[in-house]
């Protein structure tokens, strides 16, 4: 089959070929020239042209051409209707953003094509139907607007109406993209070249979109404010452009305003502890370091009874808190239900959460009118739990324990109206009816009643036309094909009464109608039409209606979130044995028996150790074997950290916490190909954001750092690093290596310590024995793990005779004297050599410009001079 061309534009003079229909197809088109139009035919949505194409090919659907238009025969390829939900998911997988065209006209009464319009653009930061959203994932829209070095970002949760900007500087907009990971960015067309936003789909919009004073007069209107101060945004002009752009687009594809977006949020990044992309990713909080999502941080914890639990628990891991008294208010409540799970009040509190549905989730569709029938009844639900869950929370002493319990308090009105409006039972869909519950309108009862009694009548009327006709075998019956009819077999024929009209003749049968059958099944067969139409009415009205409790909505929302958080919280800390960290003022970072959360659960037995960093023990050098746990001890005292500034209790014993500001990591080896960075270079820009950016109140890991070339040039860049980070950022350090030189540094700076992790060799392998110890490492077994690793027989022995050679060298050398120290400053000149005339290889020698030699050139020179010497 040939390729159908692609449409013409959407012109008038250039649609006049085309038929009525394709037309209208057309001219919506091309309103959406970028987006897939789903345009509605009767049962099935239908793409055509290069739509159909690119939607047969993501969805795997057929693809088929219907007739012709001006001339060109139409691709068409279609989805049934009451499956487009699962077609909408995988194309906003795949970074496709939709437009819903439905039929709004009346078929029997149009002329020509039915009338269409758009009803809503679904695009994959806009989403809020359960069907294509991950329930325990937020899905942000965002926005981005850049002037030199400072950049303005807004995001918007549409599935919560949580609206928030930001105004930071450029460097540190990988760091913002990793921790808000959008799933729409959206961004002006004068921006220009690609941006590391993660997996966002990216969309340009005109650059008076980003217009800041509209920004400001639409905001403003929309929040009935008469300007944007009361937010703490009227200065930030970057962030409040991109978020009047962001508000726009986000109305534009919904069609209507956004009530549920009542508020906007001004972050600072002072809010949180700093956590950059590399450490987002090396401490594995919410994906592992292949982009699994388990075994991680967040995948050990989400004991949450909710979907709105899990979402905040995923939002609290990235988001450790930099307010120490919040952290510590979150401490006491988790205490609290650990002490309430031993009487077993905290299994009652989570009995009660796992039967309430996504309230933040419906809230939101309530408030855009497209919520459905049972997201109602599981609101209504879910209500009607709360003053249960609440007086269980009344009397505790936590002051947020209290917080929550008042913020649960459900608007009575809105409960009763519920209760009143909606079936216990709804049907899943408004289409099917049986959505507003019995008495709520009397002329929906009446309706229905007609529908219910519709058998009693036809038994009734059955038994008066048998009286009557004096035919015994005589059936009122009713089909959908043929409606309502009296059959009669034709034995019985002659005896039919003279008002009988016949309505089908049978084999052996005739069926009949008579005026008042006739006149019930209008009656009857319209009932149902106008109930549906009735009951639609009553259930659009409901919206209007909840609309005034949506803020009251929001804040059960987050009261119940937050709970769940908390209880999971102490799910876990009962559960593993976490313990409560302490908050000092003092420079201190004190881990007592330490674990990390994640690997003790998947081994048998997990080693735990203490991490003890001062203002006179700023700087841990750690060495030991390659699979001899030092990875695991660094990563474990950030997740350690971390888990405290969210307000979790921590895996191990005793825990004491200064200050702390951010957290710094530079943990493993990766080439970043797509940006044509070797795994050096990564290591030392991510090395070189730490030197710039970590202060003595900042957590920071250094793993292995200078590997990645030559040894002299590694263990020199080692050294530098770590004196810099003793001595200008003074930050809390652990630093692991391979590079035993270092240890010298302990002798140099007080502030710096020895340890190690060790292992024994035994019956020719080796044993890890994963505790941490003072002072350093003997020996790195290195050969012995490549032993474990499977490295092949031979080349295990070719290196161990290789290892002896080169320690037969060094022993040579040091008989030879003490080796100087790499490292240490010149003591004085070395004495000049001295000879009784002038030697030719020093003339040679000084006439050598060694910067503008080749490798070829200064080796030639390397044995002339050899020569000369010789001579």
């Amino acid at each position: 089959m040939s390729r159908p061309a692609a449409p013409p534009a959407a012109r008038e003079a250039d649609l006049a070929g085309h038929t009525p229909m394709m037309q209208q197809y057309l001219r919506l088109k091309a309103q959406h020239p970028d987006m897939l139009l789903f345009y509605r035919m009767g049962d099935f949505y239908e793409l055509f042209y290069d739509d159909a194409e690119k939607a047969a090919r993501l969805l795997d659907i057929t693809l088929t051409t219907r007739g012709q238009s001006a001339g060109r025969p139409i691709a068409m390829a279609g989805v049934p209707h009451h499956a487009v939900e699962q077609y909408l998911a995988r194309l906003v997988k795949f970074g496709e953003s939709v437009v819903i065209c439905e039929q709004i006209g009346d078929p029997a009464t149009a002329k020509g094509p039915v009338e269409r319009a758009v009803a809503r653009i679904v695009t994959p930061g806009t989403l809020t139907d359960s069907a294509l959203l991950d329930e325990k994932r937020d899905s942000l829209l965002a926005a981005l607007t850049i002037d030199k070095d400072r950049c303005g970002l807004a995001w918007l949760n549409l599935a919560s109406g949580d609206f928030r900007l930001l105004e930071t500087d450029i460097a540190a907009l990988p760091h913002q993209f990793e921790r808000l990971r959008p799933a729409e960015l959206l961004l002006p067309d004068a921006l220009r070249g690609e941006l590391a936003a993660g997996d966002a789909c990216t969309k340009r919009l005109p650059d008076w979109h980003f217009d800041i004073e509209s920004a400001r007069r639409e905001l403003a209107a929309h929040f009935g404010t008469r300007d944007l101060s009361g937010f703490g945004a009227e200065n930030l002009t970057l962030a409040v452009a991109a978020a009047g752009a962001l508000f726009q687009y986000a109305r534009s594809t919904q069609m209507q305003a956004l009530g549920h977006v009542t508020a906007l949020g001004v972050e600072h990044e002072g809010s949180y502890l700093r956590l950059d992309a590399a450490t987002r990713r090396n401490l594995e909080i919410s994906e592992t370091l292949r982009g699994q999502p388990a075994p991680t941080l967040l995948s050990q914890l989400d004991l949450c009874a909710t979907a709105m639990g899990s979402r905040w628990l995923r939002h609290c891991l990235h988001h450790p808190l930099a307010d120490r008294d919040a952290a510590a208010a979150r401490h006491v409540a988790v205490g609290e239900l650990i002490g309430e799970a031993r009487d077993g009040r905290a299994q009652a509190v989570r009995n009660q959460l796992r039967g309430i549905a996504d309230v933040e989730r419906i809230t939101a569709r309530v408030a855009l009118k497209n919520a459905r029938p049972r997201d109602l009844s599981s609101l209504r639900d879910s209500l009607a739990r709360l003053p249960e869950l609440a007086s269980m929370l009344a009397g505790a002493e936590s002051a947020l324990l209290r917080d929550i319990a008042r913020d649960l308090a459900a608007p009575p009105a809105c409960l009763e109206l519920l209760e009143s409006a909606v079936a216990a039972e709804p049907a899943a869909l408004l289409r099917d009816g049986g959505v507003i519950a019995p008495g709520w309108s009397a002329e929906l009862d009446e309706l229905r009643g007609l529908q219910a009694n519709c058998g009693e009548f036809l038994v009734a009327l059955e038994a008066r036309e048998r009286e009557r006709s004096g035919i015994g075998s005589l059936k009122v019956e009713y089909n959908k094909v043929h409606g309502f009819y009296i059959e009669v077999s034709h034995a019985n024929a002659a005896r039919v009464p003279d008002d009988y009209r016949r309505r089908q003749t049978l084999k052996n049968a005739e069926r009949y109608i008579t005026p008042e059958l006739k006149a019930f099944e209008d009656k009857a067969l319209s009932a149902n039409e106008r109930a549906l139409a009735l009951e639609k009415q009553l259930f659009d009205a409901l919206f209007d209606t909840l609309a005034q409790w949506i803020a009251e909505l929001q804040r059960i929302a987050r009261a119940l979130a937050l709970l769940d958080g908390l209880a999971a919280f102490a799910e876990a800390a009962v559960r593993y044995d976490y313990r409560a960290p302490g908050f000092v003022n003092e420079a201190v970072l004190d881990i007592r028996g330490g674990r990390h959360p994640v690997v003790e659960r998947q081994i048998d037995t997990f080693i735990a150790n203490d991490a003890r960093l001062a203002t006179t023990r700023k700087l841990l050098l750690i060495t030991g074997p390659n699979m001899g746990g030092k990875s695991t001890y660094m990563r474990q005292t950030a997740l350690i950290v971390l888990l405290a500034h969210c307000g979790s209790f921590v895996p191990a014993t005793e825990c004491r916490l200064g200050p702390i500001d951010a957290i710094y990591t530079r943990i493993g080896a990766a080439d970043d190909l797509a940006s044509g960075r070797s795994t050096f270079m990564v290591e030392m820009t991510e090395a070189a954001a730490i030197l710039h950016g970590a202060t003595e109140r900042s957590l920071v890991l250094m793993d292995e750092i200078g590997r990645g070339t030559s040894t002299f040039d590694g263990l020199a860049l080692a050294f530098a690093i770590a004196r810099h980070l003793i001595e200008k950022n003074r930050a809390y350090t652990l630093f692991a290596t391979h590079y035993f030189e270092l240890t010298r540094l302990a002798h140099d700076y007080p502030e710096c310590a020895n340890v190690h992790l060790d292992a024994v060799e035994h019956a020719h392998t080796i044993v890890f024995m994963h505790a941490v110890e003072e002072g350093p490492a003997s020996q790195s077994y290195g050969i012995q793990v490549a032993a474990l690793a499977g490295v092949p027989v031979a080349v295990i022995r070719d290196a161990k005779r290789r290892l002896v050679q080169l320690e037969n060298r060094e022993a040579a050398k040091d008989a030879m004297g003490p080796q100087p120290d790499l490292f240490a400053a010149p003591n004085g000149v070395p004495p000049e050599p001295t000879f009784s005339e002038p030697h030719p290889a020093l003339d040679a020698l000084a006439a050598i410009d060694p910067d503008s030699l080749t490798p070829r050139e200064a080796l030639e020179k390397l044995y002339e001079l050899k020569r000369l010497g010789e001579g």
